[in-house]
């Protein structure tokens, strides 16, 4: 099932404080406003899909 989630996370305030700054360096680049609440997800996909310790643990469990 593809339908989205939602999910609910209290950040650190130096790590909100970052976000910010992410998205608005990000938003500068592109020419268009980011809302930083919109990096989340696609960050931390990517975060997922390159963690190597955790691809070892996905593939030995059996889960794709």
């Amino acid at each position: 099932d593809d339908k989205p989630v939602r999910l609910t996370v209290e950040l650190p305030t130096a790590t909100h404080r970052d976000l910010v700054a992410y998205a608005e360096v990000l938003g500068r680049e592109s020419g268009q406003a980011i809302e930083p609440a919109k990096l989340v997800a696609p960050m931390l996909a990517r975060f997922m899909a390159t963690d190597r310790g955790f691809a070892k643990a996905r593939r030995s469990s059996g889960d794709v």
